[in-house]
């Protein structure tokens, strides 16, 4: 049976584009603390519907709508833990349902979203929480077993803003037998909490479970000089679509970018897995897919 470590080793895989925009685009009203999240329990068909759109569209790898779905952030809009759990294997249950009618070989990857997604303020691209690597740790390590029994192929450990966070997601990892990839959000060549991409990326080095490291939720122009400092394990790079983000309007400003156009560089720089973020949908999702299988075929 082919694992989702091997398949990395057959080649460049495509992960898919935004959740929330694709959720927006359908008409869902996603203002609120959980964002997507929330539709885990509302309209999980809307959620099973974005999955169907990227993988029709050429992903090869599904990230769950559980970015924002922490035990904590449900607390506090009256959901209980065992709600929650159930929600949280949902969220992988939807991935799996649209995977199995997908064409081909393809995975569903659990996101697991920073502390600062939780707090919704936009902190997710700063860091800095004022916590340990031990309160960290507790934090995560829930929603990670939560999401592990519902057996995904692989974590998708997203938008980390320092190696503070970094150390506690990995710590939360160990004994859960699931592999991971886990990428920073950044700023240039640092991560958003400033510290030095090659440190970042050399933190992942000493985890089993790590199979990639890279960057994720950062401007286009931005990626293939960061993710050209990894030199600790195959690159993971999912840029957003272009803009500024608002967290007081929790809207993005300002044009689009055109992310296929930066497939090569990213490839050069050791990529194996691709897509986009904020912003990104089917369409260039499909000409990301489009532009590597022709380059794969050149």
């Amino acid at each position: 049976m082919t694992t989702f470590r091997d398949a990395l080793s057959a080649g460049p895989l495509v992960l898919d584009g935004g959740m929330s925009n694709e959720l927006e685009a359908q008409g869902h009203d996603l203002s609120g603390a959980l964002w997507s999240a929330r539709l885990l329990r509302d309209d999980p068909d809307a959620i099973a519907a974005v999955h169907r759109a990227y993988f029709a569209a050429g992903a090869q790898v599904a990230i769950t709508a559980s970015y924002q779905a922490t035990y904590d952030g449900f607390a506090r809009l009256g959901i209980s833990r065992t709600e929650t759990t159930a929600l949280l294997r949902r969220s992988v249950h939807l991935a799996r349902e649209a995977a199995e009618n997908a064409a081909g070989t393809v995975w569903v990857a659990a996101s697991v979203g920073p502390y600062g997604a939780m707090l919704a303020d936009g902190s997710e691209y700063r860091g800095g929480y004022g916590l340990t690597v031990a309160e960290l740790t507790r934090f995560h390590r829930p929603r990670l077993e939560a999401l592990a029994e519902a057996a995904p192929d692989v974590f998708a450990i997203e938008t980390i803003p320092d190696l503070r966070e970094a150390e506690a997601v990995l710590n939360a990892l160990d004994g859960l037998g699931i592999p991971a990839w886990l990428s920073y959000s950044i700023r240039g060549t640092t991560t958003s909490a400033g510290q030095p991409l090659t440190e970042a990326f050399a933190l992942a080095r000493g985890s089993d479970a790590v199979v990639a490291t890279g960057v994720n939720c950062a401007p286009a122009a931005d990626t293939a000089p960061a993710l050209a400092l990894n030199t600790a394990l195959p690159g993971v790079v999912y840029p957003n679509g272009g803009g500024v983000w608002d967290p007081g309007t929790r809207s993005w400003r300002g044009a689009q970018d055109e992310i296929a156009d930066l497939a090569p560089s990213w490839l050069r720089a050791g990529a194996v897995l691709v897509g986009g973020c904020c912003r990104v949908g089917p369409a260039e999702i499909k000409e990301l897919a489009d532009r590597l299988a022709a380059a794969a075929d050149g």
